[in-house]
């Protein structure tokens, strides 16, 4: 692979109309009106606050102007107008923040993604300013945190595995300046630090990601993972084969077993200074790096995108390493099950009987449904070694997408834990819904010779994503409050890139994971 861009981000309080930029980011909201007097054009946009200076250089006429070129203001479309000298800057690209908010600034997330669209389109610029709406209350720094980041993500790009030159392909912006009112501000600055590091952790799960399922086997996923940990500062435990083997661990053996390369099961622990509040919070996150199906093997058509399916366990290795970074006052313990489920002479077998790593048996039915059976593990070795919240993040079944779609998260588990993943995700932008966990889904799952069926043979496809929840619950123990985030749809992009939203991997859900953190450090 090439060497992967980055792009920096600091904090200004210039005059965004004198910046030394290669262009500077406004923001427009849509708006109905009556014509402009002798133009033939409806005046349909409305100027966000934050880029006075700019309207003022072009004497009131850049929003009939930017609408002359086409501009409506609608959710991230971006529009360059070239400045010829009324600003210092010699480009002005207008993103569209959507209809003007009633009293209040843009919300969070149509900042995010406005950051990230402008962003994105001016690849190629070396040096970009941003003067988009800014609260001056108490929402400013949510405000700012989501520019910071959508900005941050937008300037995303895989390096890839290209061997020749492309000309064409322009190299992502390299350095964002954000027009504040106070630079020197310490929430300000605070909130710039806190989104490098959730960036950064967002841009490293989308890295992995993204990455050849070739180049990123169990053994070298693990690898990295560790590695990367342990610069964070991190304790880290990785059990190879043998000692999976030994230790009882069932499900990711038994996965694990018909590929040459083994599983793994990856520990990563952080624990604060004092040892932190009296809660203790487990995140758990499936690793497998390539998805074939097994015995049970997939249709060929769109196999490739299983690269992805290791997407969950991703995000909880770099959401430790911004843990590491954060520094939150709550003890965090990440267990990531690693296996590639192929077909082959060793491979398991529907029909059988895998004793797991808590000592239930579970008849295997179908060989892809081979998530639950790592995750099961994962999730009892968590349990055993105590914890108090559990939130586990998987791209488990295509039931997922069926019924929310490729960008809402379903979850499942403790009532009030779900709804507090929902809240976490609404906060962040990365939605989540609660789903049941009914009786007669876990009725079907009784099996003849075994302590549990790996899926419910008489629904069939029928409520595919609660039958994965109800399996997990299996394996959580009475006392721990726990919450499984269904990602297969959010995980991994196959579109055109939008708002922060670049093709492939998304990075979702580590800022919900992060959020959800700081919240049971601040509140139990």
């Amino acid at each position: 692979m090439t060497p992967p861009s980055t792009t920096t981000l600091s904090l200004v309080d210039t005059d965004p109309a004198e910046l030394a930029v290669d262009a500077i980011v406004i923001g427009v909201h849509s708006q109905t009106g009556e014509p402009a007097a002798g133009s033939g054009h409806a005046a349909t946009l409305l100027l966000a606050s934050g880029a006075e200076s700019i309207a003022a250089a072009f004497d009131g006429k850049l929003t009939e102007t930017l609408a002359l070129l086409g501009a409506t203001g609608g959710p991230g479309e971006v529009i360059k107008l070239a400045t010829l000298g009324t600003v210092t800057a010699p480009v002005v690209a207008a993103v569209g923040l959507g209809p003007e908010p009633t009293g209040a600034a843009p919300a969070p997330e149509a900042l995010r993604r406005a950051a990230g669209a402008a962003v994105r389109s001016l690849a190629g610029a070396s040096r970009v300013a941003l003067a988009l709406p800014l609260p001056d209350d108490t929402d400013a720094p949510a405000a700012l945190r989501a520019v910071a980041e959508g900005a941050l993500l937008g300037g995303y790009r895989f390096a890839g595995y290209k061997t020749r030159p492309q000309p064409a392909r322009r190299e992502p912006v390299a350095e964002v300046l954000v027009s504040v009112p106070d630079a020197g501000d310490a929430v300000a600055t605070a909130e710039v630090a806190r989104a490098q590091a959730v960036t950064d952790a967002v841009r490293r799960t989308r890295d992995w990601v993204n990455t050849a399922p070739n180049d990123l086997r169990p053994p070298a996923f693990a690898d990295a993972v560790a590695a990367a940990a342990r610069e964070a500062g991190l304790a880290v435990e990785v059990l190879d084969e043998a000692a999976l083997r030994e230790g009882g661990y069932g499900g990711i053996v038994a996965v694990g077993q018909g590929s040459e390369a083994p599983p793994r099961l990856v520990r990563i622990s952080y624990t604060p200074a004092g040892g932190g509040t009296g809660k203790r919070v487990a995140l758990v996150g499936k690793g497998i790096t390539f998805d074939t199906g097994g015995i049970s093997i997939k249709p060929a058509q769109g196999m490739w995108e299983m690269k992805s399916d290791m997407a969950g366990a991703a995000a909880v290795a770099a959401a430790m390493l911004a843990v590491a970074a954060l520094k939150p006052s709550v003890p965090v313990t990440a267990y990531l099950p690693m296996a590639e489920n192929m077909p082959s002479g060793t491979s398991y077998r529907p029909g059988d009987v895998i004793t797991m790593f808590d000592g239930k048996r579970v008849e295997v039915l179908n060989t892809d449904a081979e998530g639950r059976m790592i995750l099961a593990d994962a999730i009892a070795r968590a349990c055993a070694d105590g914890c108090d919240y559990l939130f586990e993040t998987s791209t488990l079944t295509g039931g997922q997408v069926i019924a929310l779609g490729k960008k809402v998260a379903g979850v499942m588990g403790t009532p009030e834990l779900c709804d507090r993943v929902k809240v976490a995700g609404d906060a962040v932008g990365e939605p989540a819904w609660p789903m049941p966990l009914p009786d007669d889904v876990r009725k079907g799952m009784d099996s003849d010779v075994a302590d549990i069926s790996q899926v419910n043979a008489g629904m069939d496809r029928a409520g595919h994503m609660l039958q994965g929840g109800v399996f997990l619950r299996e394996f959580v123990t009475a006392d721990v409050s726990w919450a499984h985030i269904d990602i297969a749809g959010p995980s991994y992009h196959s579109g055109e890139p939008t708002g922060y939203w670049t093709k492939g991997g998304t990075g979702v859900p580590v800022r919900t994971l992060l959020h959800l953190i700081e919240d049971v450090a601040a509140n139990g």
